[in-house]
């Protein structure tokens, strides 16, 4: 039976406009089609240009702003002409007569426009029937930045979702992290992003599957459930609407060394799974190394190797076991940091990935940062020196904020030692050294009833860490990607002894929030005099301020090197 098609606008928030299509009565949507409550998922084909639900915010300040910004389908067909790299993991491009979709920049021949469409998501194209390119590997692409400045419950959704939230818990747990209904998040995530929770979180199953198929010598099935299938059969059946291809042929196919796309390693998983992170742009990745290396607590992290060619391991406390992290300081031609995993249950494989991801904040757009910044006067010669300038995050965001009240009124050095006596006194001990490698970091439990007697702290500051890590334990105060960064900030000031300054370092790597300036900060402040900046010109800087607080921080360490300007 052939329905008759009509398409409705719809009006969503904040202005969104989008086509859904309805055959006769009942919807079709994500390539499911209910006839008198029946649901038929084979009916599922690659639609034509324009028949699905696409949806792009519209310009406005929470949207992205730098040189050569898309705002239309004919500004993204552009940059997919152009092959521009600086626009993967933003959209993605979908041809109708292949049925295949693509970063915007393929190496493929460029299709007809009027073949293309358009998705803000790699599961909304899936979910419209488009199967992953075998050349570009769509699936590999840095995060899109949006989700790192955006603080509404879809920045939030996508935030947890990345960290394997909806694997853990279902959407329900997702949703109580957000505090919404499973409904209302299903809701908003469909309309804007194009896909729901479950859909994202398969896309990202696939590809984790995909990492383990390519990386390690695992049995097909127990990389299924590692990967977060609740079944074979579903783990088989995805791999082959998403890559067209069996597993065995997607383990077969996996990119050489040399390729641009996907990841990298040798089938030997007691080697760690290898990959390659992704990133956009420059990367100043010597100040990255240098900010961690200045921070490296003794037992939890380790700095290799001389300047240039640094290793950097740590240790990682994960949902379901431990792991070792290290990555690379030498950057991998196609724009990609070399990390490899050492995990205990290799079901925290997704979570690891996208916490090492936050630590070297991979996910950023130094193209818009540096066109923001770079109109400040004051900023324009740093950020010249710098371009690419990133921001740390942290592994483990309780850890960080513990770290920060030991670091509060004394020298990085000072915190430094302070922190590598507590994971001694209090720390897991790994189960075999790795290095100088000993433990994980304690847990907020077991600190809330520490006395840190072997800290040799005053009491006021050990009755502060008492008191945070108490509401770490007890969730007054939650670090989660998805966690409410204004009420976390609040919340954290309530605590006796947390002032703006370890609210807002917290907030700003803890929460990995871009737009934190800590003008109480004195290396700031001196930053901020060497470049001739004013607090008061700081609005101009939004949402940005995080990486301007960096410039500052970097223009006051050359200030104290012999022989810099």
């Amino acid at each position: 039976m052939i329905f008759p098609v009509r398409h409705r606008p719809v009006h969503g928030r904040n202005g969104y406009r989008r086509h859904r299509v309805r055959h006769g009565t009942d919807a079709v949507e994500s390539g499911r089609l209910t006839i008198l409550g029946i649901a038929f998922h084979n009916a599922r084909r690659p639609p034509r240009a324009g028949e699905h639900d696409v949806r792009f915010p519209p310009v406005g300040p929470r949207r992205r702003a730098h040189h050569g910004t898309v705002t239309t389908d004919d500004s993204r067909y552009k940059a997919v002409c152009s092959r521009d790299a600086r626009f993967d993991g933003d959209f993605f491009f979908a041809v109708s007569t292949t049925g295949i979709y693509c970063r915007p920049s393929c190496p493929a021949t460029t299709p007809k426009r009027q073949n293309v469409s358009f998705f803000p998501t790699a599961a909304a194209a899936q979910g419209s029937g488009f199967r992953a390119c075998r050349r570009c590997r769509p699936d590999a692409v840095p995060g899109s930045a949006e989700w790192n400045v955006r603080a509404d419950a879809v920045g939030r959704a996508m935030r947890l979702i990345g960290d394997g939230v909806v694997d853990r818990e279902g959407v329900a747990g997702l949703a109580a992290h957000l505090g919404y209904s499973a409904r209302q998040v299903q809701r908003q995530l469909n309309a804007e992003v194009g896909a729901g929770p479950i859909a994202l979180a398969r896309a990202q199953r696939a590809h984790t599957a995909r990492i383990l198929l390519q990386t390690t010598t695992m049995r097909a099935a127990e990389i299924a459930f590692a990967a977060g299938f609740a079944s074979v059969r579903q783990f088989n059946d995805t791999i082959r609407e998403i890559y067209a291809l069996t597993p065995s042929e997607l383990r077969t196919a996996k990119p050489g060394r040399s390729s641009r796309y996907g990841s990298v390693g040798t089938a030997n998983g007691g080697a760690g799974v290898p990959l390659r992170l992704a990133y956009r742009g420059p990367y100043a990745v010597a100040e990255v190394f240098d900010h961690l290396a200045a921070r490296a607590v003794t037992g939890i992290e380790e700095i290799t190797g001389e300047r240039g060619a640094r290793r950097y391991r740590r240790t990682l406390r994960l949902p379901n076991g431990t792991g070792i992290a290290e990555a690379g300081e030498r950057l991998g031609a196609g724009g990609w940091l070399e990390c490899r995993l050492h995990l205990s249950d290799l079901r925290d494989l997704t979570t690891a990935t996208q916490r090492m991801r936050r630590l070297f904040d991979l996910d950023a757009d130094p193209y818009a940062v540096g066109e923001r910044l770079g109109a400040a006067a004051a900023l324009a010669p740093l950020v010249t020196r710098r371009p690419g300038l990133r921001a740390p995050g942290a592994a483990d965001p309780d850890e960080l904020a513990v770290r920060a009240v030991l670091g509060q009124q004394v020298s990085v050095a000072a915190g430094r030692r302070l922190a590598g006596a507590l994971v001694t006194s209090y720390g897991q001990p790994l189960g075999a050294p790795s290095g100088a490698l000993t433990h994980a970091f304690p847990t907020s439990d077991r600190l809330a009833a520490a006395s840190f007697d072997e800290l040799g702290m005053p009491g006021s500051r050990r009755d502060t860490l008492r008191t945070i890590t108490a509401a770490l334990a007890d969730g007054t105060v939650s670090l989660d990607p998805g966690a409410d960064r204004d009420e976390t900030e609040k919340a954290l000031l309530g605590l006796r002894g947390i002032g703006p300054w370890t609210a807002g370092y917290i907030r700003m790597r803890g929460l990995g929030d871009p737009d934190v300036l800590l003008t109480g900060d004195a290396a700031v402040r001196a930053g901020m005099r060497h470049a001739g900046a004013e607090a008061v010109d700081a609005e101009a800087w939004r949402p940005w301020r995080t990486y301007a607080m960096h410039h500052f921080w970097n223009a006051a360490a050359d200030r104290r090197r012999p022989g810099e300007a």
